[in-house]
């Protein structure tokens, strides 16, 4: 998922690569009064995961090339499209005249892999020349852009810098996956997460919490938890459903054709999750502004810890997030 909510803006100087602004914010339109001729353009949404916050970001691509998950909103007005050559050297430029301080890239917006290796080679190659104290480069992936990708391609990307891909899982329950018109099944997208860990590329898999809605929302968790399982990703971030004004889901939430959890029923489905998910070695966070009861645990050592943490917050022992402090 790619949270986003909507500001209207267009160009934003170099020095904003630095992603300050809270995740899924749009950067905004301001430009510095000594950078008014900045030569870095970013068009539509500018998305980045919630540890890319201090990343250079870099925009390769514009909106999503699926874009059609009922729950997103991140790129609803985005028309899908590659960045000029030209576009990404000024940008590269740029950052190597004010980012010195930043060792990490992020390739924006949402569908990085979709780019042709090729492409995607020259930018690895461009960062590495130009900006030669980078030490990490990272994107989103979506599993059908992995597909196109094989093992020996992959392994390319990893030599040239790509050491983390943002993935988004979503739900373990492939009834759920059809219903949000999520591409691929639970046991594709595993594959897919696999693939990218065997060519010892890092995953940050996501989940959403409500996804499935009150009907299917025990059987959404058992069957995330177990998924995250097969993947066994060092990392997985747990976020909960925002419904977006202009999405498909909101309009079948106003409508009252689907219904959303309250915050007990998001704890009884983020339980069952923690519950069904073993992973060798990694960290669970569920700690998002979205999220009711903030959680960082390192798998497996704080499993009991955590399952025992929602338990005292479903028994009221721990208090929640208020419903104002909660965004995307």
């Amino acid at each position: 998922m790619h949270p986003g909510r909507s500001d209207p803006s267009v160009r934003v100087h170099a020095l904003r690569l630095a992603a300050r602004a809270a995740s899924g914010t749009r950067l905004p339109l301001t430009t510095p009064q000594n950078a008014k001729e900045s030569r870095v353009d970013f068009e539509g949404h500018v998305i980045r995961p919630p540890n890319e916050a201090d990343s250079i970001l870099l925009e390769v691509t514009v909106g999503c090339s699926h874009n059609a998950c009922t729950f997103c909103g991140a790129y609803q007005l985005d028309r899908f499209g590659e960045k000029s050559d030209r576009a990404i050297t000024l940008a590269l430029a740029e950052a190597a005249e004010h980012c010195r301080g930043q060792p990490r890239v992020f390739l924006c917006n949402g569908d990085a892999l979709a780019l042709p290796q090729s492409r995607l080679v020259w930018i690895l190659a461009s960062i590495r020349e130009r900006l030669p104290w980078v030490t990490s480069v990272s994107s989103y992936a979506s599993a059908h852009n992995v597909e196109q990708k094989s093992d020996e391609q992959l392994a390319e990307l990893r030599a040239l810098g790509l050491r983390m891909v943002h993935l988004g899982l979503e739900s373990g329950d492939d009834a759920t996956l059809r219903e949000v018109r999520k591409r691929g099944s639970a046991a594709f997208i595993v594959e897919q997460a696999r693939r990218v860990r065997a060519a010892s590329i890092q995953v940050f898999v996501t989940v959403l919490l409500g996804l499935a809605g009150k009907e299917r929302s025990l059987i959404h968790a058992e069957a995330t938890g177990r998924a995250l399982s097969r993947m066994d990703p060092p990392f997985v971030g747990a976020l909960t459903l925002m419904l977006v004004p202009g999405t498909v889901l909101f309009q079948r939430w106003r409508g009252g054709s689907f219904e959303m959890p309250g915050p007990r029923g998001l704890l009884e489905e983020l339980r069952v999750l923690v519950e069904h998910t073993t992973l060798t070695r990694g960290m669970f966070y569920a700690n998002h502004a979205s999220n009711y009861l903030p959680i960082r645990a390192r798998f497996p050592r704080d499993k009991a810890r955590t399952l025992a943490e929602i338990d005292a917050a479903l028994a009221g022992e721990l208090p929640l997030r208020p419903e104002w402090m909660r965004a995307l």
